[in-house]
């Protein structure tokens, strides 16, 4: 395992100097420096090989196959670097290969390097409750919540959070990551059949920047990814999504989240039904793999090398039957918080806002957050009446105030009257 600027990764592929160690034919290639070409019109073979991320080597290869078909024009030298454009011909090839592919960045890794690579980086986590009191400890959370989380995290198989709305669960589940101590490397696309999957995602990948010239550069280091998605969560975003215009697949969330963690928020409230859900990843929980369809019918494997993290205030069993639920092997039940805990935040949220409260603060309040009815405190209700006692400071002009007679304004404003 090596370490970039003190971050653990334990795949580190070398640089591929032939099409042996590439995994990718020729053909590929070729059409991805074509379609650079166009791109950047004036080109070089040091340019070219920064642009795809493949060795020298390997685009001094396909250079010379591209002089002896006359797809190119040399315009002179720079040093030993070669600068060039296409010719004709090679204008006519590259408008061909655009209408198949718009694809021009990195050169994908074959579907067999993706398998070990995941398989590789599996996520090997071993934790106790001072590590992981250290992982949530801008969050309230019990030793008895804490005992239960240890055991799910490390099996890193998926994982039912479910309770009262209200106390935590979404972010005790987003928290979970920050148990893993190392990095890995994902792939800018994969090739399948020809077709390219485009991988990398800077929305939810985050990069770690290092220097070493000996990686090779079509994989970039990043955090473990945690991907987020809730009621938005429709059938398609499972699935390779076509880009008609451009040629290029989109891989589904849960390849964005290989080695890392999925979290399906508000489970139960999709746009996709539970059932439907459910059905799909049946064989992907059990077998830690899922297939995925090209628009031509080619099906083809995949690792599924994550942990997906079901978070929900709904009753389980009225989610999912028995089948499924035994495929999710821990389940971890998010209770109300008592006084003392609701206390312990009450005092970490004012702090936090900069609230000067009077003394019996927390005591009054959650005595307000049990009239009419309510028999539970919440572990969101602190922050909640005090993000209203800060708009009622701006509303009027003036430092917001924890007084009894604001936090009653407060709770009013923020509970229904029953």
């Amino acid at each position: 395992m090596a370490t970039f600027a003190h971050v653990r990764c334990s795949f580190l592929p070398p640089v591929p100097q032939n099409f042996a160690d590439l995994g990718i034919s020729e053909t590929l290639v070729l059409d991805l420096m074509l379609r650079r070409m166009v791109i950047e019109g004036f080109s070089s073979m040091t340019g070219l090989s920064r642009s795809i991320r493949v060795a020298l080597p390997i685009v001094d290869a396909v250079f010379k196959h591209m002089r002896q078909q006359q797809l190119v024009e040399i315009k002179g030298m720079s040093g030993n670097d070669y600068q060039f454009v296409l010719s004709a011909a090679g204008k006519q090839l590259a408008g061909e290969r655009f209408q198949v592919s718009q694809y021009a960045g990195a050169c994908p890794v074959s579907l067999n390097e993706y398998h070990a690579a995941t398989k590789a980086q599996s996520a090997r986590i071993s934790v106790d409750r001072r590590i992981l009191r250290q992982a949530f400890s801008d969050l309230v959370v019990s030793d008895k919540m804490l005992d239960q989380m240890g055991p799910a995290i490390i099996s890193q198989t998926s994982i039912f959070v479910y309770g009262p709305t209200g106390n935590g669960k979404t972010s005790l589940a987003e928290r979970m990551l920050r148990v893993y101590q190392d990095a890995v490397m994902i792939p800018y696309a994969v090739e399948v059949d020809n077709q390219i999957i485009s991988v990398f995602d800077p929305v939810v990948h985050h990069p770690i920047e290092h220097n070493d010239p000996d990686v090779d550069p079509r994989w970039i280091l990043c955090k473990r990814p945690c991907i987020v998605v809730g009621g938005e969560l429709i059938p398609s975003m499972l699935e390779l999504r076509l880009d008609e215009s451009s040629g290029i697949y989109a891989a589904p969330l849960q390849m964005k989240a290989n080695n890392g963690i999925l979290l399906i928020d508000d489970f139960g409230r999709q746009l996709m039904s539970p059932r439907d859900l459910l059905n799909r990843w049946i064989v992907p929980l059990d077998r830690r793999v899922d297939y995925l369809t090209l628009r031509y019918g080619i099906k083809f494997q995949i690792p599924f090398e994550l942990m997906v993290v079901f978070s929900t205030n709904l009753e389980p069993a009225d989610l999912a039957d028995e089948a499924f639920l035994r495929r999710i092997h821990n389940k971890i039940y998010v209770e109300a918080v008592d006084g003392a805990a609701f206390d312990q935040i009450f005092s970490r949220v004012v702090q936090a806002r900069n609230i000067q409260a009077e003394p019996d603060s927390a005591e009054y309040l959650r005595k307000l957050c049990l009239r009419e009815g309510r028999t539970e405190l919440r572990a969101c209700y602190p922050a909640d009446i005090c993000n209203i006692l800060l708009a009622i400071g701006r509303y009027e002009g003036r430092p917001p105030q924890m007084t009894k007679p604001e936090l009653e304004r407060a709770a009013a404003l923020y509970f229904a009257r029953s």
